[in-house]
């Protein structure tokens, strides 16, 4: 598994690594490079998502929100 964390100030960052050691964690520290990569697959992963949507949305594939309230409404009463 891999956590990225963004600490506010260095003071953060010293009781993070401070704690992480405490537990005998392997970490590395400094990863600049491959965060920003991370972030900007993300991103154009993110962007490719709302593409594909607007398409759907578009093409007429969606489920309006008064339907969906409907649905919502039917399924309480059931209960």
């Amino acid at each position: 598994m891999s956590v990225l964390v963004n600490t506010q100030n260095e003071q953060e960052e010293k009781v993070l690594l401070a704690f992480l050691d405490s537990l005998r964690y392997n970490y590395r520290s400094d990863v600049e490079d491959e965060a920003k990569q991370i972030t900007e697959a993300f991103l154009d992963q993110y962007n490719k998502e709302i593409d594909d949507a607007d398409r759907e949305i578009e093409s007429g594939n969606y489920v309006r929100h008064q339907d969906v309230e409907q649905l919502f409404q039917k399924r309480r009463k059931a209960l």
